[in-house]
């Protein structure tokens, strides 16, 4: 998907201007800034719950149009939010299909499909679980950040927005959503990281993007990319520095 031009306001606090993104299949790309740079508003407006007020998308090369959440899921755009929304005492397989559940004779749900359906998706994603079968109040933080994913997967979702997906997680519970993140990269899905953790992004993701103020201040691999420079492009210490297939913002140099 490519976003060009993206704007938003709120009265007269402008939350976005002018923001341009590629998204591409197998990969990741984190989406950094400090509170209020606009990353909020930026998913918001990707997954249909904003309309931005300039702008256009692309979709495969296709015009395309997200204004409402209908349209975002249409599109194959999944956003898991740090709450997760999980209905804690349904069974993991419950959760996966939660609004979906799979029906025979069109009437009675199909328990026996919906858990073999969610054990092959578990297993394509490398998630490992006592059994699909246990309810969700009983997993770990990482264990319900994975059934998160995998229901954002099974509701088609090709690209995929995961908000602070490792926020209060402990050490092993985070390298599980690292790798997991991985995995969903294998699978060929574009997503995008947004986080304030700077300790493993670079790992986990093939692309930086930083918004200041509303404005995409830096987009640049992770291979050439250091945590110094991202802390320096959230402060604005450092200067701008964008490539994306046309200008690199702090010298001019065609790229």
């Amino acid at each position: 998907m490519r976003l060009s031009n993206v704007s938003k306001a709120f009265g007269q606090v402008k939350a976005l201007v002018d923001v341009s993104l590629d998204l591409h299949a197998g990969e990741v790309v984190g989406l950094l800034g400090d509170n209020g740079a606009g990353k909020s508003t930026l998913i918001k407006i990707l997954s249909g719950n904003y309309h931005a007020d300039e702008g256009s998308f692309e979709y495969q090369g296709r015009p395309v149009t997200i204004n409402r959440p209908a349209d975002a899921q249409a599109l194959g755009i999944a956003t898991v939010y740090q709450d997760l929304a999980l209905v804690e005492t349904r069974s993991v397989a419950h959760n996966i299909y939660l609004g979906r559940e799979p029906r025979r004779f069109g009437y009675f749900m199909d328990r026996r499909k919906m858990e073999r359906d969610a054990n092959v998706m578990l297993e394509e994603l490398n998630i490992r679980l006592a059994s699909q079968k246990t309810d969700v109040e009983l997993l770990s933080g990482g264990q319900r950040q994975a059934v998160a994913l995998s229901r954002a997967i099974a509701m088609g979702g090709n690209i995929l927005l995961l908000d602070e997906p490792t926020a209060a997680l402990g050490v092993e519970q985070t390298q599980q959503v690292h790798h997991l993140i991985t995995s969903m990269r294998r699978q060929d899905k574009a997503v995008v990281v947004i986080t304030h953790d700077l300790s493993d992004i670079l790992d986990i993701t093939d692309r930086i993007a930083v918004l200041r103020q509303g404005k995409l201040w830096a987009y640049a691999p992770s291979s050439e990319t250091t945590t110094n420079q991202i802390i320096g492009w959230i402060t604005g210490v450092a200067p701008p520095h964008v490539r994306n297939g046309a200008v690199e913002m702090n010298n001019g140099s065609d790229q």
